[in-house]
């Protein structure tokens, strides 16, 4: 499936993104000069164990060390040197998430800086319509379960300014799975699912957007939300995000984000298909 949209580029990226996309370039540049991990940690005075926390983006970078290893991996090109370098500069920047770091925990900032790089994005949702599809309304009653005041009205804005991942000329992809009991369970009054389910029908005749509904009738389903993330960038691997009450599991092993793309497989094939989407919310909005 091509996603049509490329993410993360190095003018855009993120922090966490940066960090991700600087990763994979020195591992790709590593292996092909034929270099151990070990040999490049004793380039930079460090273990084989930071290259591979280095590599995977989950380290900060210094300047010296990134420098260090461009000259051993033979990075001789002024021009390719100062792009590398730039990253370096960015993985030490906040990114406009962070703006919102009063409202959202660091695992979730990391979590939406994430997303925003993505261009596809698959996912099931078991209890509520996704937060990338609510109107504001909806939102703000899905909210209020745990924030008042300030803090409601803030994450509202994140959301906002979230969605907006949809819009534009080269929007991300979503294709999504959401339960019947989502559609079903009534937040705030009557009204504010009228108009949800309403702006649901209008998303999904857009030509980036897939939403499927998994009815009752089709049993058990998976036993959580799941969201699963691809990039643009060939340096960044799927993420997979498992999410809890207070927590999102995120995963990135191999064998894992095949795991979860077969079971996001499994749930599209036993969901409504998607031109069937619209009738099963028509008859979902008849009987509120």
């Amino acid at each position: 499936m091509s996603t049509g949209r490329t993410a993360g580029g190095p003018d855009s990226a993120g922090p966490t993104v940066a960090r991700m996309l600087l990763g994979g370039r020195l591992r790709r540049l590593r292996e092909a000069r034929g270099i151990t991990r070990e040999a490049a940690g004793e380039a930079i005075r460090a273990s084989h164990s930071k290259i591979s926390r280095l590599e995977l983006g989950r380290t900060g970078f210094k300047t010296r060390d990134v420098e260090d290893l461009l000259t051993l991996y033979g990075v001789t090109g002024e021009d390719e040197r100062k792009g590398l370098l730039d990253l370096v500069r960015q993985a030490r920047e906040t990114g406009w998430v962070h703006e919102y770091n009063d409202v959202i925990p660091g695992w979730q900032e990391t979590r939406l800086e994430l997303e925003q790089a993505s261009s596809l994005i698959r996912g099931y949702e078991l209890q509520f319509v996704p937060p990338l599809l609510r109107t504001e309304e909806y939102a703000r009653a899905v909210l209020s379960f745990d924030d008042g005041g300030v803090a409601l009205e803030r994450r509202l804005e994140l959301l906002m300014r979230c969605q907006e991942l949809l819009l534009g000329p080269e929007p991300a992809r979503l294709w999504v799975v959401v339960d019947e009991a989502a559609l079903r369970r009534r937040l705030g009054d009557r009204d504010v699912m009228r108009r949800q389910l309403t702006r649901l029908m209008e998303l999904a005749e857009l030509p980036h957007i897939t939403v499927q509904v998994m009815p009752f009738t089709t049993g058990a389903a998976a036993g959580g939300a799941i969201t699963l993330l691809r990039f643009g960038e060939p340096e960044l691997g799927d993420v997979v995000f498992l999410d809890q009450l207070t927590s999102s599991l995120c995963l990135d092993k191999p064998a894992d984000i095949y795991h979860y793309r077969q079971v996001m497989d499994r749930l599209s094939a036993r969901a409504e298909p998607p031109g069937a989407t619209v009738t099963v919310l028509h008859e979902v909005l008849k009987s509120m």
